[in-house]
């Protein structure tokens, strides 16, 4: 089902309208999931990420305006088709995505589709200990984002491999400092 694949982080700085997040990097998981020839696409990730804690699971695409989550991580697991997103809010970076990737972005992290192919199906969810909402820039009062980020707790597990992860690693020892 999933390939072991170390991904890779982004950091993004707070612009003054999307928080981001001040310690933990968004990280990208480059064809970690298997979806060739798969029946239901879907199936691997909704799969994957209930099972390693990582529930209130969708399929839909991902929103073409900017927006964050103040009180909860979110996992992006890219079912089917391919998409440009733009992260860390409108001084961010573009990424391309396709079927297979796996994004997990941090509280306060913006981000908003710029272009995508027809078939896009993208499988979210948020960790079990997380609460949820959805806020754009202009929003929300700006150190209240940032506030609420700082106190979204790290997710129990990674949300492909669980809890011997490359996700806990990371943002622990970024966390640390080392």
């Amino acid at each position: 089902m999933a390939n072991h694949v170390a991904p890779d982080a982004f950091f993004f700085d707070d612009d003054g309208e999307t928080p981001n997040n001040p310690v933990l990097p968004l990280l990208l998981y480059r064809r970690a999931v298997h979806v060739a020839g798969a029946a239901d696409p879907a199936v691997p990730f909704e799969t994957a990420f209930a099972g390693n804690r990582w529930g209130r699971g969708w399929r839909n695409g991902i929103y073409d305006f900017l927006h964050f989550h103040t009180r909860a991580h979110e996992v992006l697991g890219i079912a089917a088709g391919r998409a440009r997103v733009q992260f860390g809010g409108a001084r961010g970076r573009a990424l391309d995505v396709e079927a297979g990737d796996v994004v997990v972005l941090p509280a306060g992290v913006g981000h908003q589709r710029l272009a995508a192919s027809r078939d896009l199906l993208v499988v979210g969810a948020y960790p079990d200990n997380g609460g949820l909402d959805q806020q754009q820039p202009g929003g929300i009062d700006h150190a209240r984002a940032v506030a609420a980020v700082a106190a979204v707790p790290r997710p129990e597990c990674d949300p492909l491999y669980g809890r011997e992860g490359p996700l806990n690693e990371i943002w622990e020892r970024v966390k640390a400092g080392c």
